[in-house]
Parts: C-alpha cells; sequence; structure tokens
C-alpha cells in the first residue's frame, strides 16, 4: 500500500471512530415509554408522530431499534402511579410525561424522565435541584409563567380594552398549575388588573366557577391548562361564548377545538426537543446532567372569526370547526442573541391593521426571500409588512 492511501486510510478510520461511538449501541432496541394525563401519546397521535420523527432523525426507527410503550390515564390522575408501574415492569430505558402529577409520580420510579410540557415552574415544585443541574431523574422543557402571563393580559387587553378584572381558571390540586396561577396573578395584579380566582378539583367544580362568573361577572377569562381543565375546555368556550367574554388559553390546540385564542409555546419544538433529550439519555447521558431547556418558538393563535365570539356563536360545533380551519397562527421565536422575542421569519399573511401591529424593534428585509423581519430588542409583536396589503 502507498504511503498516500495509508494516511488517508487512517485519517477516514479516525474520523468514523468518534461518530461510531456516539451511535447507539449496534443491535440494541430502545424502549421508550410515554406517559399522559389524558390519551396515550402512540406513534399515530399527533405528539407522537412528532417524536417517532425526531427520534428517527437521531437513529432510533420505531420498529427496527425502537419501541414505544403509551400510558394515558384518560383524566383520571390516580391511575398514573399504576401505569408507571406498568412501564417500569416493561423496562423502559426513558419516558416521556405530560403534566406536572405524572412528572411528580415518574420522579420516585428512578426511571429517566423527559417533561414534555406542563410541568409548571420544577425547582419551586421541588421536582429538580435547579434548572441548569437537575439532579435526580427527571429533565425536560419548562417556561415561565409571569413572561407568558405579561403578554396574554396584553392580548386580552386589544380585546377587550376596559379590561379591569379577570378571571382565572385553574386545578388547585395541581400544585405545578397552582404555582403557575399564583405568578400569573401577581403579574395581573402588578399592572392593576384584578383577579378573580376560580381554583376546581374535579368536574362538578366548574359548575360553581360559572355560577361565581354569572353573579360578578369579569372582564375576560385566562384558563392555566393541565388535564382537568383541557378535559372540561367544551364548558369554558360554551361559557365565555353565551356571556360574550374574550378568553385565552396557553396552548394553540384549544383554538383549534373552539377556544377564541391562545399564546403560549409551539409544542411541535417542545416535542422535538423532548425527544432529542431521550436521543441523548439513550447514549447513555443522565437525566441529572441534562439542564431543562425553555422554548425558543411561541405561538399566538386567533380564530378568524374571533368578532364573532362576542356575538355568542363559538357555543356552536360547527362555526367551532369552521374556525379550527381558519385559524390563524403567528410563531415567535427567542432571540438568543439580543435576549428578547421576534417574529419568526416565513411568508406575510394578509391581515388588517390592528392594536397589535405596533412593533418595539427595528424592520428590515431579507434581500434573498423578499420576506419581513422583526427583530427586537426586547419584544416584537405583531405589525403590517411594507408589502402593500400583507403583514406578519
Amino acid at each position: 500500500m502507498k504511503r498516500r492511501e495509508f494516511l488517508a486510510l487512517l485519517g477516514g478510520a479516525a474520523l468514523a471512530g468518534p461518530r461510531a461511538a456516539s451511535a447507539q449501541t449496534p443491535g440494541r432496541i430502545y424502549h421508550l415509554g410515554a406517559l399522559n394525563p389524558t390519551l396515550p401519546m402512540t406513534d399515530t397521535s399527533p405528539s407522537g408522530m412528532i417524536v417517532i420523527k425526531a427520534l428517527a432523525e437521531r437513529g432510533y426507527t420505531l420498529g427496527q431499534n425502537l419501541t414505544l410503550d403509551a400510558r394515558g390515564a384518560m383524566g383520571d390522575v390516580a391511575k398514573i402511579p399504576s401505569l408507571l408501574g406498568d412501564l417500569k415492569a416493561r423496562d423502559v430505558d426513558a419516558i416521556i410525561v405530560i403534566g406536572y402529577r405524572a412528572a411528580l409520580a415518574a420522579k420516585s420510579t428512578g426511571i429517566p424522565t423527559v417533561g414534555a410540557f406542563g410541568l409548571g415552574d420544577p425547582v419551586e415544585t421541588r421536582l429538580i435541584d435547579s434548572l441548569a443541574h437537575p439532579g435526580g431523574n427527571i429533565t425536560g422543557i419548562s417556561d415561565v409563567a409571569a413572561t407568558l402571563t405579561t403578554k396574554r393580559l396584553s392580548l386580552l387587553k386589544e380585546m377587550s380594552p376596559k379590561l379591569r378584572k379577570v378571571a382565572m381558571l385553574w386545578n388547585k390540586d395541581d400544585l405545578g398549575m397552582t404555582l403557575r396561577y399564583e405568578a400569573s396573578a401577581k403579574v395581573a395584579q402588578a399592572i392593576g388588573i384584578t383577579v378573580q380566582p376560580l381554583g376546581v378539583r374535579e368536574p362538578d367544580d366548574f359548575n360553581e366557577a360559572f355560577t361565581v362568573m354569572n353573579g360578578d361577572l369579569p372582564d375576560a377569562i385566562l384558563m392555566v391548562s393541565d388535564s382537568l381543565t383541557t378535559l372540561n375546555r367544551k364548558r369554558v368556550f360554551e361559557f365565555a361564548a353565551a356571556k360574550k367574554l374574550p378568553a385565552i388559553y396557553e396552548y394553540d390546540f384549544l383554538v383549534r377545538d373552539g377556544g377564541l385564542m391562545s399564546y403560549g409555546p409551539d409544542l411541535t419544538e417542545s416535542f422535538e426537543r423532548a425527544a432529542a433529550l431521550v436521543g441523548r439519555i439513550f447514549k447513555g447521558a443522565k437525566p441529572a446532567d441534562l439542564p431543562f431547556e425553555q422554548p425558543t418558538r411561541y405561538v399566538r393563535a386567533q380564530s378568524e372569526d374571533g368578532q364573532g365570539h362576542r356575538f355568542g356563536n363559538s357555543a356552536n360545533p360547527a362555526c367551532a370547526r369552521r374556525r379550527s380551519d381558519r385559524m390563524k397562527r403567528r410563531e415567535f421565536f427567542t432571540s438568543r442573541r439580543r435576549g428578547g422575542y421576534g417574529v419568526k421569519p416565513g411568508p406575510c399573511a394578509a391581515g388588517g391593521k390592528g392594536p397589535s401591529d405596533r412593533l418595539y424593534g427595528k424592520l428590515y428585509r431579507d434581500a434573498r426571500s423578499k420576506s419581513c423581519r422583526a427583530v427586537s430588542q426586547g419584544v416584537a409583536r405583531p405589525r403590517l409588512c411594507r408589502r402593500p396589503g400583507h403583514r406578519h
């Protein structure tokens, strides 16, 4: 063998070595569990498909070297410990959980756990030691309630400029969501908005909450999402429509189901990043050493016929379906360079000018795509693009 050929072969082996070492163990099958307080996150569910796709991109393919064992409590949180026991008995390598209750129960199992969303503040609830060094067996994705509440209240105020009192609906048996409510209430009170607290523990408590609001009608509703409030979402939609109250929710799927508007993390990104954390665990990383991450993309969703909500027509299921098809979806991303928010680059969408069209930041044009981007010094909001008839 010539010297040049030998050196080329040696260099190729050196490059291939680290890559092979970082890949999955040949011949091994990795077992992933999933636990949702509501419906199981199967490979055919929207969230399950996102996870399976993201893992496949990392070399873990369902049916080849990956299995998925999904469990759902169907709204009965008392079943969560036994469902986790089933997953532990099946010797899963990691589990993805949704919600604080599932994460809390998983903490005692010792199974490497990734929280996708809905965990609340994991430090305040003592799920973990710190965001940078979780300790224990849990890592995942977590957002900041106070920051999101500020944006949600501003959106409600745009819809109802005379906003003085907001009803906050949350599951008071869920510590994660109770702390989330408390953080939201502090933000509202700090800007002069009175909070009408409506804690619920079971489905029958929603009737009492509606009675309280009937007797002292708020100007708007903010619903903190967990399995209990989500499973009873239609009742909240119908009440808000009947009383012609603007209501805001935490996730865009609630707008597709019939809600008026939402602002919160992009759950597609959350599940993709949860899958990335699972991939690192499969390669040998410990959750204790994997920092908790925060979302970088946030979505504002609003029904196209949102003004019709004021006339009560969103209680009509057919109207809700039409609104789902015409839902506006605006994505925001966290600018890591500037430490703020910006409008996600992309095609402009036709729309009218309104109070939310003010932009705090600098507008510039991308010459290649001819699309507009808003780069924020602090917070960016949707505004009219300089292209006639278009806006972000």
